[in-house]
C-alpha cells in the first residue's frame, strides 16, 4: 500500500516541480524597465518620415536612453538619469527642447521644463526662459538650490546663471526647420482667419493648428535604491503668443513622480493636461483607486480625448511596470530595461 501511495505521489511532485519552474521562468522573463523617455507626440506617420529622419531619430532616443541607463547602472540617482537622458534630447535638433524648440509668433524661443524627485516630493521648474541652454538643469536648481518651485523669464535665467548653468545667446537656439515652421503656421493662421471671418463660430485665441504644440521631451527613471524622478522639458507652441505656458512645466499636469506610486511625463495639448491635472491624477487613481499604472494612465488619457485634447504619455511605477499610451498618430518613445535591452518605438 505504502509502494502505491509512493507511485501515486510521484506525478503530483512532477507538476508541482513542472510549475514552480514555469512561475519562476515567468518571473525571469517580466522584464523591469527602469528608464522611459518620450520625445513627443503628434502626427508621425511613415508616409511623412523620410528614412533618413527616422535613422536620425531613433539614434537620438538610443542615446539618451544609454546616457540615462549609464547613470542608473553607475549608481547615480533617477534625477541624475532623467537629467543626462532628457539633456541628450534638448540637445538635439530634432525635438521641440533646447536646441530644436519651436520659435513663438514674434521669433523667439521660449522653453519650460520641471523636475519632480519621487523619494521626497520635492520639484522645480522653469518657464519662458530664452538664454538657458538646458532648461532641465535649470529645472533642477530651482528644485536644489531654492525655496521656490517655480521661476520663470529673466528672474529664471538671472538664477540658473548665479547656479552656474550654462547660459548661451538666443540665437543658439535657431534652427531653419523651425523658423521655416513659424513662417508656415503664420501663414495658415491668417488664411484661416480670414475663412472663418464674420462665422457665427467663435475662435478663442490660441487654438488655431493645434497640430504645432507637440514634440516636448520627457523621461521618468527608477534608481537602484527604488527611488523614482520625472522630468519634462519642451519648446511649447509654434506660433503661440501672449506668454502662453503649457503643462510642462506645471508639477501634476505635465509632471509628477512619487515613490508610492509612478513618475509621470507628458506631451501634447497643454492646455487639456492643465485642466485634467494629468500626470497628478495618474497616481491619484493607483493610490485610491488601487488601479495599474497602465489601467489608471489610460482612464487619465481618455479624459482628455473626450475633452477635445490629444497626446500622449509615459508612466513608470515603483515596481519598473512601463506605460506609454497616446492618442495621435506616432510618439517618439523607448525604454530599457535593467538589463539594458533597449527599445525604441515611433508609430502607432
Amino acid at each position: 500500500m505504502m509502494m502505491n501511495m509512493k507511485r501515486s505521489l510521484k506525478p503530483m511532485f512532477a507538476l508541482l516541480l513542472c510549475l514552480t519552474t514555469m512561475s519562476v521562468s515567468a518571473q525571469k522573463k517580466e522584464n523591469k524597465y527602469i528608464l522611459v523617455i518620450h520625445g513627443g507626440a503628434g502626427t508621425i506617420t511613415r508616409a511623412n518620415m523620410s528614412a533618413e529622419k527616422e535613422v536620425a531619430y531613433r539614434a537620438a532616443l538610443t542615446l539618451a536612453l544609454q546616457k540615462g541607463y549609464d547613470a542608473l547602472k553607475a549608481g547615480k540617482t533617477s534625477l541624475d538619469a532623467v537629467e543626462a537622458a532628457i539633456h541628450v534630447m534638448e540637445d538635439s535638433p530634432l525635438f521641440n527642447a533646447g536646441k530644436g524648440a519651436v520659435f513663438t509668433h514674434d521669433g523667439r524661443n521660449e522653453m519650460d521644463a520641471s523636475l519632480m524627485d519621487g523619494k521626497t516630493l520635492m520639484a522645480g521648474a522653469v518657464a519662458g526662459v530664452t538664454t538657458i541652454k538646458n532648461p532641465i538643469s535649470a529645472a533642477r536648481a530651482v528644485m536644489e538650490k531654492s525655496e521656490h518651485v517655480m521661476m520663470v523669464g529673466p528672474g529664471a535665467e538671472a538664477f540658473a546663471k548665479q547656479a552656474g548653468l550654462e547660459i548661451v545667446d538666443p540665437s543658439y537656439f535657431y534652427t531653419k526647420e523651425r523658423w521655416d515652421g513659424l513662417q508656415k503656421a503664420i501663414k495658415e493662421d491668417s488664411t484661416k482667419a480670414v475663412l472663418d471671418h464674420g462665422s457665427k463660430k467663435s475662435m478663442k485665441l490660441g487654438t488655431i493648428n493645434k497640430d504645432y504644440k507637440f514634440g516636448t521631451v520627457g523621461a521618468v527613471a527608477l534608481d537602484q535604491a527604488g527611488n523614482l524622478a520625472a522630468g519634462t522639458s519642451t519648446g511649447g507652441m509654434t506660433n503661440k503668443k501672449y506668454g502662453r505656458v503649457g503643462d510642462s512645466p506645471i508639477i501634476g499636469a505635465g509632471t509628477y513622480a512619487n515613490n508610492e506610486t509612478a513618475g509621470i511625463s507628458c506631451t501634447g495639448w497643454g492646455e487639456f493636461y492643465i485642466r485634467n491635472v494629468v500626470a497628478h491624477d495618474i497616481s491619484a487613481m493607483m493610490e485610491y483607486k488601487q488601479l495599474s499604472v497602465a489601467d489608471a494612465a489610460k482612464a487619465v488619457l481618455d479624459k482628455v480625448g473626450k475633452m477635445g485634447g490629444d497626446g500622449g504619455l509615459i508612466a513608470l511605477d515603483k515596481k519598473g511596470h512601463v506605460t506609454m499610451p497616446f492618442n495621435t498618430e506616432g510618439m517618439y518613445r523607448g525604454t530599457v530595461t535593467a538589463d539594458g535591452k533597449i527599445e525604441v518605438l515611433i508609430y502607432k
